[in-house]
């Protein structure tokens, strides 16, 4: 297939460039000390090409989706449930399907209320944890000083400690690096802190906007440095945009000098800002449709083919449900997004 047979709107991996992204975060985080996160991409295909590439085969989740779907396709070997669930049957039902699979899971917690529920799903089969700091970003996380009393807690309901985690999600995206610098040794000193208070192997943190400013904690949970998008291109990363939106222009305005796409709001992860119209200038997103600008001198007629750049890579891929895998113009293979919605 090539590219000007694909129904629009698609959702594009240019293969070369998402192999790069790989290869220059496994170069500076080999092995073991990459969490992957699947928030990012919700798509165990491109999980398992990563793992296969870089030969990591550890990887963070947000959803009990996200989990249950790894587990099935065999990305089990070492999992984390980056997140809270109070939903024990659910839980209890994965950690059932994880011993039957030989997959290793995790949960982090940060309340009794958490560790209740880790404790109770635990009857199916063995169960770690990871006691969730707040180093800062105000949501989930414990308070510091509260981390030894949970890790003490949840030892007393049988399940498996192995350390701590905290994400500083309020620094990542900050475009000064030196800010970030500082601002990660600020969190860190508060995941040391709560570290020296539980102990254990793993002290996970980070995203793809510090992965390289952490050197204290072990693994790093970085997702969107492999396909990336245009807020984290403002930091001046290693790692290239990857992934792309193929449209089509349905209308063109000549009076008024503009031209609209089939690909809007439906399309776009929103929240870090509009989609960039490659080569021309954005005005506006609505349900279905992106009206822009063209650039002087463009002829821009109706029928033509434009690139789009998401904002934020993560609610993009979820919009979707399936990736087309490029190599130039040709659709080498076609990735479900398979763990996408709840």
């Amino acid at each position: 297939m090539h590219l000007n047979d694909l129904p629009t709107p698609a959702l594009l991996i240019d293969l070369d460039l998402l192999d790069h992204n790989i290869d220059s975060m496994s170069t500076a985080r080999p092995g073991a000390t990459l969490r992957s996160h699947i928030k990012a991409h919700k798509c165990t295909s491109l999980a398992r090409h990563s793992a296969q590439r870089s030969g990591s085969d550890r990887f963070c989740c947000a959803t009990l989706r996200e989990m249950e779907g790894m587990v099935a396709a065999g990305l089990g070997a070492d999992l984390l449930l980056a997140n809270e669930t109070l939903d024990s049957e659910r839980l209890g039902r994965l950690v059932a399907a994880a011993v039957a699979a030989d997959a290793h899971i995790m949960v982090a917690v940060d309340s009794d209320e958490t560790i209740a529920a880790a404790a109770h799903a635990a009857i199916h089969g063995p169960l770690d944890v990871l006691i969730d700091v707040n180093v800062g970003l105000p949501r989930c996380g414990c308070d510091v000083t509260d981390a030894g009393r949970l890790a003490e807690l949840a030892r007393r309901a049988g399940l498996g400690v192995r350390g701590v985690m905290g994400y500083e999600g309020h620094v990542v995206g900050n475009a000064d690096r030196s800010w970030r610098t500082e601002q990660v040794t600020v969190s860190m000193s508060r995941l040391q802190a709560a570290h020296d208070a539980v102990g254990g192997d793993i002290t996970s943190a980070g995203g793809t906007g510090t992965y390289d400013l952490h050197g204290w904690a072990n693994e790093v949970q970085a997702g969107s440095y492999l396909l990336m998008d245009t807020s984290y291109g403002q930091l001046g990363l290693p790692f290239a945009q990857a992934t792309s939106v193929l449209a089509t222009v349905i209308s063109v305005n000549r009076a008024e000098n503009f031209a609209v796409a089939n690909a809007g709001l439906k399309a776009f992860g929103m929240d870090h800002g509009e989609p960039t119209v490659v080569g021309h200038s954005m005005f506006f997103t609505s349900d279905e449709h992106a009206t822009f600008v063209p650039a002087p001198d463009v002829q821009v007629r109706v029928g033509d083919r434009i690139t789009l750049w998401p904002g934020h890579i993560d609610p993009t891929m979820a919009m979707h449900e399936r990736a087309y895998v490029m190599v130039g113009d040709e659709v080498v293979d076609i990735w479900p997004i398979d763990l996408r919605n709840w």
